[in-house]
């Protein structure tokens, strides 16, 4: 039997989490929501063969990372893309065909030895449903080529991209879009922890969630606020 960790933060990846330990019960594993769980004694004890990160909120200590075998999952073709808010910036350069990045954790952000890849496609649904069809990928073949031993780590060929982190300021929708960039730039800020897309009207704000793009027409469900910055 082996032992594996599974960090996260997210409800739909504890959920395939909780599957991926039914559909192998010959081994153990450990699900990890908060770093204060996160300890090299805990790992000591738990003794895994990997520890994942699917969507992880918080920087992996270097003791970790030095003893354990760390996986994360980046959504872009690394090393193209490298950095902070993967799905928001692959969406506003207009790419909807990227892949799932398995790989080593190292110092540097996302420039760790690449395990394996898995393509998907990000061209509709909003940033919930986008993160939900990752996480089936990610646990429905990827985690398994390691729990089955069918992967080796190589190095990162090509030249490096990297991204920024967005801010929420960012979160306000910029003038002179087309309709598919508005129906864009909505649903890649629907989802659980995201600053939603917004426009200034009348001392307050519109959020915008729910967007369709219907005969080149968006539609979103608005909600207005006068009390906020």
């Amino acid at each position: 039997m082996a032992s594996y960790v599974i960090a996260t933060t997210k409800s739909w990846n504890i959920k395939n989490a909780d599957l991926i330990a039914v559909r192998y019960p010959m081994h153990s594993f450990r699900i990890i929501t908060d770093s204060r769980g996160l300890t090299t004694d805990t790992l000591k004890e738990i003794s895994p063969q990997y520890v994942f990160f699917p969507h992880w909120s918080w920087i992996i200590p270097r003791d970790i990372y030095d003893q354990f075998n760390c996986v994360v999952f980046h959504m872009t073709d690394l090393p193209f893309g490298r950095g902070g808010s993967p799905l928001q910036n692959l969406i506003l350069r207009g790419i909807y065909d990227t892949k799932i990045s398995a790989i080593k954790v190292s110092k540097g952000i996302d420039e760790g030895d690449i395990y394996c890849k898995e393509p998907v496609n990000i061209s509709s649904g909003n940033a919930d449903e986008l993160f939900q069809k990752i996480s089936s990928i990610v646990f429905d073949s990827m985690i398994p080529k390691f729990i089955e031993g069918s992967v080796a780590p190589s190095k990162q060929s090509g030249e490096p991209v990297t991204f920024k982190r967005r801010t929420p300021e960012q979160s306000e929708i910029p003038g002179g879009l087309s309709q598919r960039q508005i129906y864009d730039y909505i649903r890649m800020l629907d989802g659980e922890g995201y600053p939603t897309a917004f426009q200034k009207f009348n001392g307050g704000k519109i959020f915008y969630r729910n967007a369709r793009l219907m005969e080149d027409t968006v539609y979103a469900d608005a909600e207005f606020r006068r009390d906020v910055e």
